[in-house]
Order: C-alpha cells, then sequence, then structure tokens
C-alpha cells in the first residue's frame, strides 16, 4: 500500500486528470458509458475491457436505430477515453474505425444547423418583452448574448464581476469557454450601440433586479432565475438560454423550431458579415481561430450577392 502522502498524490493526480475534459463533455460521456454497460450486458459482453468486436456491433446497432452520426461518433469516443483512464488498450482499431467510416458515409455528416437569430430577428424578439423583471432579463440575455457572439454557455457562466465599465460600452471578461479549457481567459468588448442599445438593456436589468454596481454578491451570477414571486434565484443553465430564445420567437411569431441558444453567436457573424464587416474584425468578437471555420457563415449572408442567376432569373 503507497505511503498516506503518495496516496494524497495520486487522488489529487486523479482530480486533474479528471479536469482534462469540460464538465459538459464528462456528463456527456458518463451518460455514453452507462448506455454502452446497458447494452453490453443485454448481449452478455465486457464493458471494460471490451473487445473490438463488442464496440464494432455496439456502433452498428446504433446506426440501425438512426441515432446521429455525430452522437455514433461521441459515444466511441466515451468508450476510447474510459478505457485510456483506466489503463485498458482502446477497442476502437482500424477495423472499428473502417465501421465507423461506414457508417458516416451511408448516413451523412451534414448538420443540421439551427437559423442564425440576426440583428433583425432579435430586434423582433426583444420588441415583444414587457417591461417586468423577467422581461428585462430577457431583453439583457439575448442583447448581451447576441453583441458579444457568446456561446450558452459562456453566457450564463457570466458573473456580475466579469462586467467591466467603460465610457464606449462593457467589458466581458470570458473566463473560461469551449475552446480555452485552459482558462487562459478572454475579454469581449459590447458597445453601447444606438439601435439594439444591449448596454442599456443590461443596466436595466441589474437596476430592476437589485444587483447594479455589485450591491448584492458581485462574484454571482449575472443572469439568475426569477420566481413566481419575483425573487431571484441560482443561475441560469445553458438550456434557460434556448428556451428564452424559442419563447420569443415564438411571441415574435417567428417559427421557435429554428432557433436556439447558439443562434445568437451565429446570428452576430452572419448580421456582421453582410453588415460588409471585415472577417477578422468579426473574429476579433467570436474569437475563431480560423478564418475557414466562418466560411459558411458568410457563404449564407452572401447568398443573393452577385448571384449566378441575377441577370436571367
Amino acid at each position: 500500500m503507497p505511503a498516506a502522502g503518495l496516496t494524497d498524490a495520486l487522488s489529487s493526480a486523479a482530480g486533474y486528470a479528471l479536469n482534462e475534459k469540460a464538465d459538459a463533455t464528462r456528463r456527456a460521456y458518463r451518460s455514453d458509458l452507462r448506455q454502452f454497460h446497458t447494452w453490453c450486458e443485454s448481449v452478455k459482453a465486457d464493458a471494460l475491457p471490451a473487445q473490438p468486436g463488442t464496440v464494432a456491433g455496439y456502433l452498428a446497432t446504433l446506426a440501425d436505430s438512426g441515432l446521429k452520426v455525430s452522437s455514433i461518433t461521441r459515444r466511441a469516443a466515451a468508450i476510447a477515453y474510459a478505457h485510456k483512464m483506466n489503463g485498458f488498450e482502446s477497442p476502437i482499431n482500424e477495423s472499428v474505425n473502417a465501421i465507423m467510416r461506414g457508417i458516416r458515409r451511408k448516413l451523412g455528416t451534414a448538420r443540421k444547423g439551427k437559423a442564425p437569430a440576426t440583428a433583425a430577428v432579435v430586434a423582433k424578439l426583444t420588441r415583444k418583452m414587457p417591461d417586468t423583471l423577467a422581461g428585462k432579463r430577457d431583453r439583457a440575455l439575448i442583447l448581451i448574448g447576441f453583441a458579444a457572439a457568446l456561446r450558452r454557455s459562456e453566457l450564463v457562466a457570466l458573473n456580475i464581476s466579469d462586467v467591466e465599465r467603460t465610457d464606449s460600452g462593457v467589458l466581458l471578461h470570458i473566463r473560461r469557454s469551449k475552446t480555452d479549457q485552459d482558462g487562459a481567459g478572454a475579454v469581449i468588448a459590447v458597445p453601447d450601440g444606438q439601435k439594439l442599445k444591449p448596454v442599456a438593456a443590461l443596466d436595466a436589468w441589474l437596476m430592476a433586479a437589485g444587483i447594479a454596481n455589485g450591491f448584492v454578491d458581485p462574484d454571482g451570477a449575472l443572469f439568475r432565475s426569477i420566481d413566481k414571486a419575483g425573487g431571484l434565484g441560482g443561475r441560469l443553465t445553458g438550456q434557460s438560454v434556448a428556451l428564452i430564445v424559442k419563447r420569443w420567437a415564438k411571441a415574435a411569431r417567428v417559427d421557435p423550431t429554428l432557433f436556439s441558444g447558439h443562434s445568437l453567436r451565429s446570428g452576430f457573424v452572419t448580421s456582421a458579415l453582410e453588415d460588409g464587416v471585415d472577417v477578422f474584425k468579426v473574429m476579433d468578437v467570436t474569437r475563431h481561430r480560423a478564418v475557414a471555420t466562418l466560411r459558411e457563415y458568410d457563404r449564407r449572408a452572401k447568398a443573393f450577392k452577385d448571384h449566378a442567376g441575377k441577370g436571367f432569373l
């Protein structure tokens, strides 16, 4: 048995190893592995360590059931990761990879993306919001999420102390994100604005909620739940963002099924490119690392500009 000091050190090391993956990834992997274990029990096969043939059969079963390629790919990754963390050789060998290639080819990998909530759409959504506490919160949430091109996880992770005031707007301190798991952080500028006025909406929410100027819980969540009595609750979740966007899309008579929490981020990109903003300026806000990532947004934004059939259709 290792000495007490070594035991503590090994326990600490295990904790750091778990932090290799984002919280959302670990939750998804746990769910994926539970389902893999259940399937293995049903076919009387070992789940850990698993044989390549077992994994191949499982992935084929998932494909036959109609599961999306992206979900199947993640489940394979979860199985490989579980083996790695437990000191076993990954069962995802070349034969299993060949099956995955076949699944991708047969089922296709086209992404069914949601529609971008462009500036015009965001304006429609916010016009329908009442001047209530919940209405002020939702207006601020949508406008800040749009203006800073935030992922929904980044939006709900904001604390009051992450908002820095300047003469021209606010600076949002993003402590961690999907592409910044090491926590290097980023600072995103949100101008006061002349049309949508995101900073004014944020100030209205903070004042109405009684958390303006950090008087209450300065390191607490910026966007919080509200109970039926109007009391503030805990931090909103990423799913809350999606539901809020859909709720106000429906109120504005825009098909809510077209939008998600990511629509705010993609809507900023689309609106900026439609407005002729330099792609590198857009990347300053979105923090995309490669221009190629924005190519699809640019293609959509300029779909009708100088169209090949413009002169004869």
